[in-house]
């Protein structure tokens, strides 16, 4: 039974999961290196840690929501990397979005010290995630999973186990391509209307009458047309996944003209300085 875990990465997304998770009962201990996202996790119940070893040694189970970087320092430097601390039989669940081979090299170092690797990443917003809505797409052995099912419960709708770990993580790459394709469409549905004289509020109920209608639609169109672009997914990590994207359909001998088109445009809003701000932020880009 899953009692003490341990939770590495407290960002926007992942701060929010270890908040419901306590509903769950668990001995959780978190870190971060926002000592104050620590401090206000331990306010409400949680043990802090002051590194990622301490967070994750004697762990049942242990769940690591970082940037691909960060996330490879953290769990393998020489000198402050948790996994060689992981007692054998430990659970590891990476949940943040990485490239291929980083999920990959991750599971193998895993192995090598029989701890058990669960590729699991997140798709949702802030708000999914603070409403345990998120969906989770695991990659893996199915009867470990099935030991982390309850725990996914506080976290998630929607379990989707697509297979042998890597198949997630392929998954995602997908999941980010179409998603940040409907919001740049949706963007420049938004900036070519309003130039023929339609109000947003008008072009999303067209949109949302008929076959156009679809949640990421009407959700982003009515905070745009608020002019809040406050994050919930911030444009600089769908950004940094477009990349992936096109390295993955390279690997293929795949051609996305769409997608080389559809990250110049995100690419050019981190440059004027939006990666900070919700994806839908994407926009501004357009509207000059």
């Amino acid at each position: 039974m899953i009692k003490k875990v341990g939770f590495v990465g407290l960002g926007t997304v992942g701060r929010h999961m270890a908040i419901n998770l306590m509903k769950g009962h668990y001995d959780l201990t978190v870190f971060d290196n926002n000592a104050e996202t620590v401090s206000e996790l331990v306010k409400l119940g949680a043990n802090g840690a002051a590194t990622a070893i301490e967070a994750t040694k004697g762990k049942d189970l242990v769940i690591v929501i970082l940037a691909e970087k960060e996330e490879l320092e953290a769990a393998l430097s020489t000198e402050t990397g948790f996994l060689a601390g992981l007692d054998p039989g430990t659970i590891l669940v990476d949940m943040g979005t990485h490239s291929l081979e980083t999920t990959l090299e991750l599971s193998e170092k895993a192995a090598k010290q029989r701890i058990m690797f669960l590729e699991a990443p997140v798709w949702g917003s802030k708000e999914h995630a603070a409403n345990g809505l998120l969906t989770i797409l695991a990659g893996g052995d199915l009867a470990t999973l099935g030991r982390c099912r309850e725990l996914f419960s506080y976290l998630s709708l929607n379990l989707i186990h697509m297979g042998e770990v890597g198949s997630a993580t392929r998954m995602k790459f997908v999941v980010t391509l179409f998603q940040a394709h409907m919001m740049e469409g949706l963007s420049e549905a938004l900036v070519f209307g309003d130039k023929l004289g339609f109000s947003a509020d008008r072009i999303l109920e067209v949109f949302d009458s008929g076959g156009l209608a679809s949640p990421l639609a009407h959700s982003k169109g009515r905070t745009i047309s608020r002019g809040d672009f406050s994050r919930n997914l911030a444009l600089k990590y769908v950004t940094e996944g477009l990349r992936t994207v096109k390295t993955a359909a390279a690997l293929t001998e795949l051609d996305l003209p769409g997608n080389d088109a559809v990250l110049k445009v995100y690419e050019q809003a981190v440059e004027d300085g939006r990666g900070e701000e919700d994806f839908s932020a994407v926009i501004k880009v357009l509207r000059r």
